[in-house]
């Protein structure tokens, strides 16, 4: 059972953008374009149907519930958890000079979730930032903080540096939806400005989801 609703929490992260192509503004204000919306702050409440959070702007939201929403923890992981042949998704700077990426992020994903929103892409942790989803080949330099992803059509060098977050994500339900947790939603801006998530992402234990 826990591997099936791991296959379709892989398969609704997809459709609802976890590390997944397509950008959002990072607070998705009330005026954004129907469209993909990923919305980042703390929950402040939750129904059957809706929930209320505060973004890290301070906008307080209510945001629909899709009848099929998945929920997933995101947990403290380290680098060691980083091998070859490990599916993971990172969000990264502009390139360097030498045409590296520099990490802001990595989240390593369960088995059953590989191939989750494959690519690289733009994405919306400031200019230039971008989102690869790939298979680890290698890890070389210092300590393995250097990781050569493969995602299909290419590859990318990324960089990791000693301060940057590395995660994990496991299978979760409702009921990790808890006031003050730190979470991401993921959905759909309809014409109206109103947001229907379909995916969310929750800190485990205060932690803040960083992708």
């Amino acid at each position: 059972m826990q591997r099936r609703m791991l296959m379709a929490l892989a398969a609704t992260s997809l459709a609802g953008g976890l590390l997944a192509s397509g950008t959002a503004s990072a607070q998705n204000p009330p005026h954004s374009p129907p469209g993909p919306a990923r919305l980042r702050g703390t929950l402040e409440g939750v129904t059957e149907t809706s929930l209320t959070l505060t973004t890290r702007a301070g906008a307080r939201m209510t945001v629909a519930l899709s009848p099929q929403l998945r929920v997933a923890l995101v947990v403290a992981a380290r680098i060691e958890d980083i091998r070859p042949d490990s599916y993971i998704g990172t969000a990264a700077t502009a390139p360097q000079p030498d045409g590296s990426l520099r990490a802001l992020e990595v989240t390593v994903f369960p088995p059953e979730a590989r191939g989750t929103g494959q690519g690289h892409f733009g994405w919306d942790l400031g200019e230039g930032s971008s989102m690869t989803n790939g298979t680890v080949g290698s890890l070389v330099g210092t300590n393995g903080r250097t990781m050569v992803v493969n995602y299909g059509s290419g590859e990318k060098r990324i960089v990791i540096p000693d301060d940057v977050p590395i995660v994990a994500v496991e299978f979760a339900d409702r009921a990790a939806l808890r006031p003050g947790a730190k979470i991401v939603a993921n959905g759909q801006r309809d014409a109206g400005g109103g947001v229907t998530a379909a995916f969310i992402l929750v800190g485990k234990d205060g932690l803040t989801p960083p992708m």
